[in-house]
């Protein structure tokens, strides 16, 4: 039975990794912004095999709310054995050109606030010695393309503090995994005009998160082919990769 900190809760592909989780009795410590769709996912959970699922309002932004939160995770839980980390938003990078204040807000929720947040749980993990701590970055961050380099850049930085992070942890038994998706059929990306054949489901990344998780990978790309897409990308020399666009 595994004690799971999930905080991104609501998330189409936070709610597919938890209700695996639950069908082997885990028991859950679920974070979110939508309290009442938190309550929702929490019923879910306990219906689909969940020992027990605790939920906890909390804007990600608030960061002087993130300890009360972990205070209550430790009581309600103990030991963390599985932390996902999955929230996040998916910017206009126009509207983020346009305003600098719009910019700024985007790049904290996807950067900033979530580094603010692992930092504390980080430290629980090394002082207990054992868990996972699995977050969601993107390939988005593996090169800044003109479609989005605001939200690319947010998650260059987190996959960076991520790869020290793992690091540092390692030395005490904790393991720590990127997770970069490519395209996923959620409600936050619906309506945009994604390339049928490369969008995954929220289920098929989150079988791979939880094998991941199992097998203590470092970095995921999810689906698979997305490590040799993003290998291409990478490799684009910037005098060419500056006239696409992507």
């Amino acid at each position: 039975m595994k004690n799971v900190l999930i905080v991104g809760a609501t998330s189409a592909i936070a709610i597919a990794c938890a209700r695996q989780w639950a069908a082997a009795g885990a028991r859950f410590f679920l974070v979110a912004r939508n309290g009442e769709r938190l309550q929702q996912v929490a019923a879910d959970l306990t219906a689909r095999g969940a020992q027990f699922a605790a939920c906890h309002q909390l804007d990600i932004d608030h960061l002087d709310e993130h300890a009360a939160m972990l205070t209550r995770c430790a009581t309600e839980l103990g030991t963390m054995d599985i932390v996902l980390i999955a929230p996040g938003t998916l910017p206009d990078q126009q509207a983020c050109q346009n305003d600098p204040a719009v910019a700024v807000r985007e790049f904290n929720t996807n950067a900033v606030s979530v580094i603010a947040l692992l930092t504390p749980i980080a430290n629980a993990l090394e002082a207990q010695k054992t868990g996972a701590l699995a977050v969601i970055s993107s390939v988005a961050g593996d090169r800044g393309r003109p479609s989005n380099y605001l939200y690319g850049s947010a998650k260059a930085a987190l996959s960076a503090f991520l790869e020290g992070l793992r690091a540092r942890l390692f030395k005490a038994g904790v393991h720590v995994v990127t997770i970069k998706p490519g395209f996923v059929a959620t409600p936050m990306t619906a309506g945009l005009p994604l390339p049928g054949p490369l969008v995954a489901t929220a289920d098929k990344v989150a079988q791979d998160i939880v094998k991941a998780i199992s097998k203590k990978k470092n970095v995921l790309y999810t689906p698979w082919f997305w490590w040799g897409i993003m290998a291409i990308i990478r490799n684009v020399p910037q005098f060419l990769f500056k006239r696409a666009s992507l």
